[in-house]
């Protein structure tokens, strides 16, 4: 990859101006949603070695360096699009990026969703756990009350059946 081309993470920046420099080593990420753009283009870039160093010692003990340079060499990578961050600024030491990966894989269009979070270890962000974006868990709403049904008396103590008084329209 030149220079000048534009980042393989669709900053809209040269990739020199944006984040071969973080992935060489030269700098570190100043943010988490920095780092993040780094580990996508670092995908792009097939640069496997930055994956591990940006990664936290949780990721480090299950990374597959062959499988992952695999996946990186056999993918078209497409772009990465920030949804949302949360934290992981400068002055922060945790932060969430939440994303979506674009690229194609054995010829079919794929878009990965995640939320990564990202924690400074030694004063540089490092990339520590992601969940699908549709893992998340949901939250059920309970009733404080028991729910009342059309036939039962009206709540409000009426005497009349819940469907003649307060449930009206209902």
């Amino acid at each position: 990859m030149k220079n000048e081309e534009f980042c393989p993470c669709k900053s809209g920046s040269t990739f020199a101006e944006c984040c071969r420099d973080v992935i060489s080593g030269e700098r570190s990420a100043k943010t988490a949603e920095e780092l993040m753009r780094a580990r996508y283009a670092a995908y792009a870039t097939g640069n496997v070695e930055f994956l591990y160093r940006s990664s936290g010692p949780e990721v480090r003990a299950e990374f597959n360096e062959q499988e992952t340079r695999e996946w990186s060499r056999t993918t078209e990578w497409q772009g990465l699009e920030i949804l949302a961050t949360e934290g992981g600024g400068e002055n922060d030491e945790e932060g969430t990026v939440e994303f979506v990966a674009h690229y194609v894989a054995q010829g079919r269009s794929c878009a990965h969703r995640e939320i990564s979070t990202f924690r400074k270890i030694d004063g540089e962000w490092r990339f520590i756990d992601g969940i699908l974006a549709n893992e998340q868990p949901v939250e059920q709403v309970r009733r404080a009350e028991p729910k009342v049904g059309r036939n039962d008396p009206c709540p409000c103590g009426s005497g009349k059946k819940y469907k003649k008084c307060c449930g009206k329209g209902a």
